[in-house]
Parts: C-alpha cells; structure tokens; sequence
C-alpha cells in the first residue's frame, strides 16, 4: 500500500473547517474532500462569551480551508431557538473576517449525539468529556455536511 505525505494530501485536497458554536466554547474540526472524512481538531474557549478569533485566524492561516461549515441548531419544528441568532452572527463574522464561503449544517442534536458517544462508548470522565465534546460534535457537524455534498443532497 503506498503511504500519502500527509503534507502533500493538505495542500492537494480541497479542505473545510467545520465549526460547534458555543457561548462559552466551539469545537472545532477539519475534513478533506479527498478523503470525505473529518476529524476533530480542538475546543477553543471563549473570551467573555466572544469567539477568540486570534485562535481562529490561526487555525484558518494553518489549514487554509476553502470553505467553512458552521452548526446551526434550530428547535424540533423548524423554529429558532435561544442560540440561534448567535450561531447566525457567528457566521457572517467569520464571512466577513475571513472572506471564506460559510456554508450551514443542521446540527440539531450533535452535542447530545457527541457526549453519547464519548459517554457511552469510549467512557469517558465528565472532566475530559466536557474538553472533547464540542470536537466531537464539530466533526459530526462536518462529516454530515462532507456526506450531503458527495451524495448531492447539499445546498450551499
């Protein structure tokens, strides 16, 4: 089997960032076209409830995505709930700071999916669960979107 430098598959594949806001925290992770796989990154804490966009920049510098998918949580029937504004603020700020397409994923429940998972199946403690979790959930929030866009059923 022939080995792919990982430096060659960053600068040949088509990457995003994908994104789990929070007020106090967003979990973040990266995924390739190439690969139509995503994995988590890290939790970036926020100052005073506002993004740390220094950590973010740096991110972006880092991995130069072509684009960024953001989670958007809406309650059951479709309507906004409490967050959703903030998540919808997030995402014009990263627009307008970055000049990157921001693309939106249903993201209803992917928390709730991560800590499961974390919880249930790896077992983990509430301490490093509460680290991790928002990853989790970015990378559950962008493999969604990664698998949408490879079947056709995504609208950017």
């Amino acid at each position: 089997m022939l080995k792919r430098d990982p430096l060659l598959a960053k600068l040949t594949s088509t990457t995003y960032l994908g994104f789990d806001f929070g007020t106090k925290k967003i979990g973040v992770a990266v995924g390739q076209t190439d690969t139509s796989s995503a994995s988590p990154l890290q939790t970036i804490r926020s100052i005073n409830q506002t993004p740390n966009w220094d950590v973010i920049g740096q991110l972006i510098k880092e991995w130069q995505p072509v684009g960024l998918v953001v989670g958007i949580s809406r309650q059951q029937d479709g309507t906004d709930n409490p967050v959703t504004p903030r998540m919808l603020k997030f995402c014009r700020q990263l627009d307008g700071r970055y000049a990157l397409p921001v693309y939106q994923q249903d993201e209803t429940l992917s928390t709730f999916e991560a800590k499961q998972l974390l919880f249930d199946e790896v077992s983990l403690g509430a301490a490093k669960l509460w680290e991790v979790q928002d990853q989790l959930a970015a990378q559950l929030i962008l493999q969604s979107w990664l698998n949408d866009r490879m079947t056709g059923d995504r609208e950017c």
